[in-house]
This record gives C-alpha cells, sequence and structure tokens, in this order.
C-alpha cells in the first residue's frame, strides 16, 4: 500500500557541475509530479534559480539553500517533514542525507528515508563495505584495498600491482579518481583522492575490457525488472560519462547479456534497492569473466539517458515505488495500458556522446580517463549505428558535419597512433582518419582496444565516402541518407549547396519518415508523441493530429549543456511551450539534450528527439504544417538558424530574423552603432590574415578578437602581439 506520508522533504543537487548537470532538475521535477499526484506536500531544497524544480507550481515550498547537513537539519526542525527522499539529487543529496543520519538527525524529528535506507547507500558509497557485501553474495570485484591515508595506498599498490585505478570513496564524476602506472603518478592522485575523501581504494586495473551497464528498478515487493542496458563504446579506463555509449547493447552475446543482467538483479535485491538505481560490469572481452565496479544507489546522468532511451520515466516510477507502490500497480505511461513491471523492447538504438569545452581552458590536459570533464551530452536516435553517430556528431555542435574527411580535428602529423592510443575526445575522429588511410579495423582495435563492430561500423561511412561507386541516382542517395549523412555532407561530397541536395532528394521522394518511441518494439499501441526522423523504414508511424484551436507552434531546445549554454535555456522552453499550450496551441518540441525536462514527452503535444539543423528543423516544419517557430528560448543554437529558416519560408515568431542577424552580426551592431552616434572602440571587419595584422599595428595591442554569432565569448580573445594574434584567429 501507499505511505501516508503527507509531507516530503526532496533535496536537490545545487549549482550545476560536471558530473551533477540538467539530469538531477529533470529526475527532481519527476519526482515532484509524482508526489504531487498522492497529495503529499513537497519540501524543496535547492539553490539553482535556473532550474524548473525551482520554479513555481511544482512544489510547495523552495528552500534556495546549500544542500547540506547544516541547512537540511534547519528546515527539518522548521517544517518537521514525515519523509525524505535522497535519490534525486545526485551525490550531494546522497551525501547529505547519510550525514544527516550519522548525526543524527532523522531520528531526532523522526523522519523516514522513503525508498532505498541509508544502511543499503553505505554498502553502495562506502568502497570497503561494498567490496565486503558483493564478495559475501559470490560476485566478483576488482582486487582492491580500502586505504585510509597515503603510506598504506602505496603498500597497497604494491601489492597488488601496478598499473592501479584509484577511487575515492563518496565522490561524484570520478573525482579524484585516475590510472596509476608507477609509484610518482599514484602519489599525484592519492592527493587529490585524499583531498575529497577519508578513504581511497587501490583497484587492480582493468583497462580495455568492455564496460556494460543497467539500470534496475526495484519495489519493496522484491519485484525488480532491469529497464536498460548499455554498452560504452570505450573500454573500462574511461569513465561512462567521458563515453561515448549505446543503448542496447551491441557485442555482447545473448549469454553475455542475460548473465549479467541475473548478476544485477541478485544484486541489487541483496542491496536492498528501492527504487531505481544502475550497475556497472567491467566485461572481459575473450571470456566470459566480469567484476562489479559499481552500484548507484540513485538517479544518475545514466539514468537520465536510459529513461529518454527507453521512454520509462526512470525517476517518476522511482518516487512511486519510494511512496510505497509495486510495479504492477503502476500504469506504463508510453502505452496507458500496461504495467510499469515490464522490461522495453528497443527497435532502434540510443547514441550518447559527450560534450567537452577544454578548448576554454589553458593547460588543460586533453586526455579522458576514470575523471569527468565533460560539461554535458547529446543523444540520437535512429535504426543503425551508423545514421546515430553521425547525427550524434552534428548534435554536439562543435564545427562537424559527421564522421567525415576535410574538417579541422587537431591532429598533428604524425601523431595519428598517439591519438588512438591515449584516449582524447578527438578519438573517434582518430578512429576515422586512420580507416582513410587504409589502417586495417584489427590494427586500430589493438591500439584502442575498441570492439571491432564498433570500428567496422565506422568504417561503412567512411568507405562510403571515399568509394560510394556512382554519386547519383535514388539508390545512392538513399544509401547515403541510411549511413547518416546529412544534405550538407552530400552536398560537399557533389559539389553542391545543401538547400539543392533537399530540391534533389525531395524530387526523387526520398525523405525521412517519422517514428515513434513506444518501449515495446510495436507489441503493443503506445499513446506518446515521442518521435524522431529516420530514413531506415517505408512508412511513418503517426497519422494526422488534430491542431488545437490556435494552430502548431515548434519549440527549438538549446541543445548539449556547454559553458554558457545550460539549463537556464531548458527552463526558457519549457516556459515558452506551457504559455503557448494555455493558450490554445498544439506543441511540439525539438531537442536533444536527455538531461533536460524539455525532452520529457508530457511536457509538450510532440516531442522530436533529432537534429536542431536547418535540414532536420524543414522536415519537421513542413511534415507537421507549423504555423511558426520560436528560436528566441533555445540559446545561440536556434538563434543561428534564423536567416536560413526565414530564407526557406518558415515563419518565425518573435523578433524578426533580420534584426536577430542585426544583433549577431559584429559589422552590422557596430555600423548601427555609427550610424546611431554611439561610442565604441575603433573596429574592423577583416577576412584575410594579413589585413587583420595590419589593422592591429595600426590601433596598436592588445586587440580584441571577436567572432559573430557566438555564445559565452567563444574563440573571443585579447591578443597582446601578433604571435597571439594569429594563434586566436586560427582557434576563431
Amino acid at each position: 500500500m501507499p505511505s501516508k506520508h503527507r509531507k516530503i522533504l526532496l533535496l536537490g543537487s545545487g549549482a550545476l557541475k560536471i558530473g551533477e548537470a540538467g539530469e538531477f532538475d529533470y529526475s527532481g521535477s519527476q519526482a515532484i509530479k509524482a508526489l504531487k499526484e498522492e497529495k503529499a506536500e513537497v519540501i524543496l531544497i535547492n539553490p539553482n534559480i535556473a532550474t524548473i524544480q525551482t520554479s513555481e507550481g511544482l512544489a510547495d515550498k523552495i528552500y534556495f539553500l546549500p544542500v547540506d547537513a547544516y541547512f537540511a537539519e534547519k528546515v527539518i526542525e522548521k517544517e518537521r517533514p514525515d519523509g525524505i527522499l535522497l535519490a534525486f539529487g545526485g551525490q550531494t543529496a546522497l551525501n547529505c542525507g547519510v550525514e544527516l543520519n550519522r548525526r543524527g538527525v532523522l531520528k531526532k524529528y523522526n523522519v523516514k528515508v522513503l525508498g532505498t535506507a541509508i544502511e543499503a547507500i553505505e554498502k553502495t558509497e562506502d568502497r570497503e563495505l561494498f567490496k565486503q557485501f558483493l564478495t559475501k553474495i559470490g560476485l566478483k570485484i576488482p582486487k582492491s584495498i580500502a586505504c585510509k591515508n597515503k603510506e598504506i595506498a602505496l603498500v597497497a599498490a604494491k601489492k597488488i600491482k601496478y598499473p592501479v585505478i584509484v577511487r575515492a570513496a563518496y565522490s561524484l564524476g570520478g573525482l579524484g579518481s585516475g590510472i596509476a602506472y608507477k609509484k610518482d603518478e599514484l602519489e599525484i592522485l592519492l592527493d587529490s583522492a585524499f583531498s575529497y575523501s577519508n578513504q581511497v581504494l587501490i583497484e587492480e586495473c582493468l583497462k580495455g575490457w568492455k564496460e556494460v551497464e543497467y539500470e534496475v528498478v526495484r519495489d519493496a515487493y522484491d519485484n525488480c525488472v532491469t529497464v536498460c542496458n548499455m554498452e560504452n563504446f570505450d573500454p573500462l579506463g574511461i569513465h561512462t560519462g567521458e563515453s561515448i555509449v549505446i543503448a542496447p547493447s551491441q557485442t555482447l552475446t545473448n549469454y553475455e547479456y542475460h548473465m549479467l543482467r541475473e548478476l544485477s538483479i541478485k544484486a541489487i535485491r541483496e542491496i536492498g534497492i528501492i527504487g531505481e538505481c544502475n550497475i556497472q560490469f567491467a566485461l572481459d572481452p575473450y571470456s566470459h569473466d566480469y567484476r562489479v565496479i559499481e552500484v548507484n544507489a540513485r538517479l544518475s546522468r545514466s539514468s537520465a539517458l536510459a529513461s529518454k532511451a527507453t521512454g520509462y520515466p526512470l525517476a517518476y516510477i522511482a518516487a512511486k515505488l519510494a511512496f510505497g507502490y509495486r510495479l504492477s500497480d503502476l500504469k506504463n505511461s508510453v502505452t496507458k495500458n500496461t504495467s510499469a513491471f515490464f522490461e522495453p523492447a528497443l527497435d532502434y538504438v540510443a547514441l550518447k556522446i559527450p560534450r567537452w569545452d577544454l578548448d576554454k581552458f589553458r593547460m588543460v590536459s586533453y586526455e579522458i580517463s576514470s575523471q569527468m570533464k565533460s560539461v554535458g551530452e547529446i543523444m540520437a536516435l535512429g535504426r543503425s549505428f551508423e545514421e546515430v553517430v553521425q547525427k550524434g556528431l552534428r548534435m554536439l555542435q562543435i564545427g562537424l558535419h559527421g564522421l567525415v574527411a576535410n574538417q579541422n580535428i587537431g591532429i598533428e602529423p604524425g601523431k595519428l597512433t598517439h591519438e588512438l592510443t591515449y584516449p582524447t575526445p578527438r578519438r573517434i575522429l582518430a578512429i576515422a582518419e586512420a580507416l582513410r588511410r587504409r589502417w586495417s579495423s584489427k590494427k586500430i582495435a589493438k591500439l584502442t582496444n575498441i570492439d571491432l563492430w564498433f570500428i567496422d561500423k565506422l568504417k561503412n561511412i567512411v568507405d562510403f565516402e571515399r568509394d560510394g561507386g556512382v554519386k547519383e541516382g535514388r539508390g545512392w542517395m538513399l544509401r547515403a541518407k541510411k549511413l547518416g549523412f546529412s544534405d550538407k555532407q552530400i552536398g560537399n561530397l557533389l559539389g553542391k549547396h545543401e538547400v539543392e541536395i533537399r530540391a534533389m532528394r525531395k524530387k526523387m521522394n526520398v525523405a525521412p519518415v517519422i517514428k515513434q518511441i513506444d518501449t515495446m518494439a510495436a507489441e503493443w499501441p503506445a499513446k506518446t508523441n515521442y518521435l524522431y526522423l529516420t530514413y531506415h523504414g517505408d512508412g511513418g508511424d503517426l497519422g494526422k493530429s488534430k491542431k488545437r484551436g490556435r494552430g502548431r507552434i515548434i519549440v527549438l531546445g538549446s541543445g548539449a549543456y556547454c559553458i554558457g549554454s545550460s539549463v537556464e535555456f531548458d527552463w526558457c522552453c519549457v516556459n515558452a511551450l506551457r504559455a503557448a499550450k494555455k493558450r490554445g496551441y498544439e506543441t511540439i518540441m525539438i531537442n536533444y539534450n536527455p538531461e533536460t525536462v524539455s525532452t520529457d514527452y508530457d511536457i509538450c503535444d510532440k516531442l522530436y528527439f533529432d537534429e536542431l539543423s536547418f535540414e532536420r528543423v524543414m522536415d519537421i516544419y513542413e511534415a507537421e504544417k507549423a504555423d511558426g517557430i520560436i528560436i528566441s528560448t533555445g540559446g545561440q543554437i536556434p538563434n543561428n538558424l534564423a536567416l536560413k529558416l526565414h530564407k526557406a519560408g518558415a515563419k518565425i515568431l518573435g523578433t524578426s530574423p533580420e534584426s536577430i542577424d542585426r544583433a549577431e552580426d559584429r559589422n552590422k551592431f557596430s555600423a548601427i552603432l555609427d550610424k546611431l552616434g554611439i561610442d565604441q572602440p575603433k573596429w574592423k571587419k577583416l577576412a584575410a590574415v594579413s589585413e587583420i595584422a595590419k589593422f592591429a599595428n595600426e590601433v596598436g595591442y592588445p586587440v580584441l578578437v571577436r567572432p559573430s554569432y557566438v555564445l559565452s565569448g567563444a574563440a573571443m580573445s585579447v591578443a597582446h602581439n601578433e604571435n597571439a594574434l594569429n594563434a586566436f584567429l586560427n582557434k576563431a
């Protein structure tokens, strides 16, 4: 039976940070929605003003305070909640809850932890307890020694033998972790790890093994399902948040999949999880040997990915289970008929690619490993690996057209082997470059420890671009589109503009079909409009929907989080959707960030989880016969599409595209200031490097280099001399 708790304290995750971003706004908002359905009074602690969950209309009371034990106790003392939820605010909330319990605050004020108990959380968070518990129930874990100080850790490494992995207990995003190949590297890592935690684990290094993850849901009555399994493109040694990840897994055998699934359920039942969690495995690529790496007794970034990849609302269900429901009591929110006690079946693939912003920092290492550096991520949906990897690379919005040649990927001549051996954000592009040079897939697999299946899929794209036969006809065009090539990429191959390619393929009747995320692989009719576009299919899943009284409006999202574009644009988009819906419009959202509330399919009438490109927005605009597009709430990416969409005949709502261009184009903006007699620094629009250097000498150094149509000063720099100027120009 559902619990009788009627006043619930929910802990948020606080400020966005690497490893803790918009996914906890999404999970917390879902939890509040679930609790409000139970007529519970919800008290929220979260100081992040940019989130949906801290907006009016969700929680009953919001405390904009730090999420720590001191302030949480003050709120508990004042509000006297009878229940508390810890699983929806990331590591910050989890650590706060454990500390409240340790101080006796929860017992003093008679506050019950809803969902997974503190004892179970401690089993997953304390590395020594975790090791003891899993060993006791017969699960394999990496050889490890828990250490309380640096001296013990150095002895432990000698005993386990180098290389070793360092892991800090109770940490977030692999904070303080890394691989040490020798003593001096270990000492540096230990200094970092002990600055975050008083317990550090020295662990055997399984670098090169596959990394596989299962999202598991369990209710208080021991009903348990694995909602989604995911496989890392990158091998173990790279944090899952730093890795390209595909759902469902592609290279596991049926035996391996079910072996790990059974182990997941066994571990989660024994630990006593109530709600949602994820479990990560290392799997030997040459045998069935495995190790359990960790269990997160909370919602995570992987949970948000799994939720959006499958259409299974993990956070919502987890909150209901914490309230005492059985899985069989709850409805599958996609079919509206079947229960939530099911494992989704996917007739598509979902690919996550992280987004880094390392170029914005000086003296930063580009190497990626067990500690997170990525600031956001995208998710691409499609019917083939080739299709989603090309979609995904474009979605990053870092200047990539896909997995194609003639892109400045920053790999120095003669450094290709190094780029393949030591992973950086460029590694997938380095693999493509090696394939272009006709390196064998086996050689690349040996250098990267990436499964041959993935490399051969990338080879299909490279081979088509290089040796694709006669580049004409409907068959060639359709094959290119199925391999994920955009109109712009095809235009580059044929020496034509993307608008010409668009017209050409429409004349050939080569158009994408609209497919629906249905969670049951068409075994049961889906009721939600959670959609993506693909060229794999003869027909779409949707009939014509009825327009609301005032027509149909598209809202463009902000894409992946990056430095300068974050959860604030999600807040803007969600509020735009709400306002449009309130005024009687049918609302359509286009976005591809799995961490956001705007990509929750019950926020709008239709969600297109797809690219924010001219090609794809026009595909959707024409298919939906929309009455207008709102671009002003999604930040820089929609703004940059304004003129293109306008010229193609799309109706832009709000500020006119010409006015947007006058504000964004530095040359036009400065000309307006001159016309109005408003003082500004001397400036000149210049294209040639020699002209720029000449102008800089005329006005005198230092000078400011600033491109048009950028966000948060991207590629904007102060040059103090000609050498610095040339370096900045190359970057811009």
